[in-house]
This record gives C-alpha cells, structure tokens and sequence, in this order.
C-alpha cells in the first residue's frame, strides 16, 4: 500500500459522515401536498422537539394542517419544546388548547400556563378535567424553590398486595396516559410510598412470584417540601429514572424524572452563574431593558459604595506617600488585580465545595488550611517574578535622576511590591473562602458572595496591606532609602 494510499485510509477513519439535517426535511415536507394521513405517517418517524424547531417558520394555515395530522397528545409534546407557546396557544380555539395543555405533564402544562394572559389561562382552565387541573393546583401550590414545584403526576403505581398480574394489567391499562413507566411504584393502603419496582424485573417475574419478592422497599425519595438546592446533590447521586415526592405524610404525590433533574441542575447552575456575576437573577437575551437594569442595579449601588470608601482610603494614603515612592502608584493595580483573581477563585471552588451537604466541620477548617497555603505558594512565585522583574524595570527604565537609578532603590521597590503580593494573597484567598462559608451558616445561598463583592472587598484590604507595608518598610523602620526627587 503506497504513502497516499494510506493517507486516505486514515482520513476516511477519521472523517465523521454528515448528519442530517432533520429541520430541513421537515421545511421540505411541510412545503409539499401531503394528504393529512400521508403526513401524519412522515412525522410520526421525527422527534417532537425537531417538529417544534420548524413550527416558528411555518405559516398559520400549515401549522394548523401539522396540528391536525399530530393530533393531541403530540402536539401537546411538541408545545412543550416551544419558547413562545402563547403565541401559538392563541391561534387555537379555547377547547382545543384546553385538550393539548391537558394531555400534557402536570409540570409541563404549568409552565405554558404561566405564559398565557390571566384571562386567557381562567377561560382554558375552566374547560379542563378535574383530575387535571388538580393535579397543576397541586405541583403550582409548592414554591419554586421546592422540590413539589418541579415534580410530574406522571407515573404508574398499585398496591403492594397485587399479584405479578394484577401489577401488568395496570400497566399495560396506565401506559397510554402514563409514559414514565421504567419504574413503577407499590404503595400501602393508606396510599404511603412503600417501595419501588423496576418494569424489567415485573416482565421477568413469574405469576406466582410473591409481588414482594421484587419490590426494592430502601428506594430512594424526597419530600415535596424540601428545597432544591438542599437535596440537589442527592437526587444526582443516583442514577434513576424516577425519584418518588411524598409529602410529610410520607404519601405518594409525584415523581421527579432524569429529565427534572437535568433541568433544575441547569436552572441551578444559571441562577449561580448569575449570583457570581452580581446579578439578583438570571437573564435572558429577549428581557426588556428596564427589567435587567432592576436585576443588576442592586449590587451596583452597593459595590458603587464600597468602591467610594476604598477610593477615599487610597486617598488618605497618598497624603502619606513621599514623593520619592510615587513609583508605587504605578503598581497599584498589580496588586489589587492579582487580590481580586485569587479571591475570586478560592470563592469558586469554595462554593463547588459547600454544594457536598457531608462536609463537617472539621473538614471545612481543613479546606480553609488548604487555600491558605495554595494562596502562600502562589503568593510566593508571584513575588519572586515580581521582585526580578520590577526590579529591573524600576533600575532601568524609570525617568528618575540618574543618580537614583541604582539596583539598590529599584529593588527595594519590587521587594515593597513581592512582599504585598504575598500578604495580599493569602488574605484574598481566606476572604474568599470565609465569606461564602459565612454566608452558608446564617441561611444565605453562598453564590451571593459574588465575584464583585469579593474583588471589592478584597481591593479594600490590599490597599491597606500595600501601602501599609510600604509606609512600614521606607518610611516608619526606614529598612530601604529612597530618592528624595
């Protein structure tokens, strides 16, 4: 096989082939004259949320022929994939959109609800089944930061005293409505959450097996009242399909799918990524302007304050500061920029730490030990760079009289500024790590100690650290000389 030969070979390997482009296919069908039974047949191989993708580009008069070609449970599907559901929603008749909100999850349904104006959501309410709206009554009645407010009434459960076959019938009866059926759940007769069982492990087992023998009764479960954040890292631990909500008579009420789970993780993570950009809350790319300004100006306002004091200290130091050091000023923002990037990244992995609920408090002082000394060792290779190159830079290349520049003040300067980038790192890194820990204790999601808050704080506390030790070594024991310009 010749040299070419085998480059090809290889790039065919390594090629990846084209995927398709299931958007475009649909645009193409939605183009052509399909009868609605020849149409309903093409879609039923695309997935709901790539049908959803197209719908935005449809016209009224085609996407009314896909709704009828779907029919209800899958427009009800594709509906939840949509961004702008009201806008579609209004398109529809009252009874119509009654159906699809109800053929879907309690959860799901909930979510379009709220996107609908208040006179609109009474009228489809009104024409929805009982069983239905009590369900949203009862997922709407948690607050958003509890586990019940993200929990779906889609799933299958049966007493704990059927037989195999009583438990398959139910199934088999429950499949159509209910499509969370991978795990199933047994219940006491009061309707208590008793245990779980896998759909493999019923299909296998034998009609005379005792129902018992397959029930797993050490299940894992929440409770409906319990705040995401608090049982988050639980409800990751394990690798279900389905979490059983009970509520705080350990009655069965809901579940809470993978799907929840991927969701509030992301929910989680955007309202943190918000917190630690100094935001009160997350935003989106379509909010008005006057609505993000509200989110971000409160931590504006307060660092806008701290900013002020930390200015009128710098202030009151330079009245301190020989004119012979005025050299200094040029290397403030060396060590309140590397204060702020070590304080905001002991704050990250403090607050990555604190989301494991099993920290004692032994452990916590261990961390804080830990990020001390992570701070010391960065501090001294940064001082150490600093005080070479500072001091070469302040001895050669500064506009002082000749006779001052002499090795002797240009590294007395950049040891002033190594032993500042020291201080000042550790300090940053323990005010980094106390702050969110702090803010944990007395009840308040440690995300708040943003990033801002910290770089502000921890610029105050470098500005007393440098010029501190500046005024210390030149001026108060006169360790180094300088110029007298």
């Amino acid at each position: 096989m010749t040299g070419e030969e085998k480059d090809l070979t290889l790039q065919e390997v390594i090629e990846v082939p084209e995927k398709r482009d299931y958007e475009e296919e649909l645009l193409l069908i939605a183009s052509e004259n399909h009868t609605l039974k020849e149409l309903k047949e093409i879609l039923f191989d695309y997935h709901e949320n790539d049908i959803a993708s197209i719908i935005p580009k449809l016209d009224r008069e085609t996407r009314t022929r896909f709704y009828k070609a779907l029919g209800i449970d899958r427009v009800s599907d594709v509906f939840t994939y949509l961004d702008d559901v009201e806008e579609y929603i209004s398109e529809l008749d009252s009874e119509k959109a009654a159906d699809i909100i109800e053929s879907m999850d309690a959860d799901d349904a909930i979510d379009v609800l709220e996107e609908l104006e208040e006179e609109k959501k009474e009228e489809i309410i009104s024409l929805m089944e009982e069983e239905s709206v009590a369900d949203i009554q009862l997922i709407d009645s948690y607050e958003e930061d509890e586990i019940g407010s993200k929990m779906t009434t889609n799933y299958i459960s049966f007493p704990k005293t059927y037989t195999v076959k009583q438990a398959m019938r139910t199934v088999i009866r429950e499949a159509e409505e209910n499509d969370n059926i991978s795990t199933l759940y047994a219940i006491e007769e009061d309707g208590s959450f008793y245990g779980a069982i896998q759909l493999k492990d019923l299909i296998r087992a034998r009609e005379t097996t005792p129902l018992d023998d397959i029930i797993t009764t050490s299940y894992p479960y929440v409770y409906a009242r319990e705040t995401v954040s608090n049982c988050l890292e639980q409800l990751k631990d394990y690798s279900e399909d389905s979490i059983p909500v009970l509520n705080i008579n350990n009655l069965l009420i809901g579940v809470i799918t993978s799907s929840d789970i991927v969701e509030v993780v992301d929910e989680e993570l955007g309202e943190d990524y918000a917190k630690l950009a100094g935001l009160t809350e997350e935003e989106d790319v379509n909010e008005p302007i006057f609505k993000s300004v509200k989110k971000r100006i409160p931590w504006l306002l307060i660092l806008l304050a701290l900013g002020i004091f930390v200015s009128s200290v710098i202030s009151k130091f330079q009245e301190s500061i020989p004119i012979g050091l005025l050299v200094l000023y040029s290397f403030q923002s060396l060590i309140l920029g590397m204060s702020g990037n070590t304080g905001t990244q002991s704050l990250g992995v403090t607050i990555r730490v604190l989301s494991d609920d099993d920290l004692t408090r032994k452990g916590k002082l261990k961390f804080i030990f830990k990020e001390l000394r992570v701070g010391l060792l960065n501090g001294l290779i940064m001082g150490i760079i600093s005080f070479i190159l500072i001091g070469l830079y302040v001895t050669f290349l500064t506009n002082y009289p000749k006779t001052y520049q002499i090795p002797y003040y240009g590294f007395s300067i950049s040891s002033c500024i190594a032993f500042s980038l020291v201080a000042t790192t550790i300090i940053a890194s323990f005010v980094g790590t106390i702050i969110p820990m702090t803010f944990k204790k007395i009840g308040i999601d440690p995300a708040v100690a943003s990033g801002p808050l910290i770089t502000t704080i921890n610029d105050l506390i470098s500005v007393l650290t440098y010029y501190g030790i500046s005024l210390l070594l030149f001026v108060q024991i006169g360790l180094f000389s300088y110029p007298i310009l």
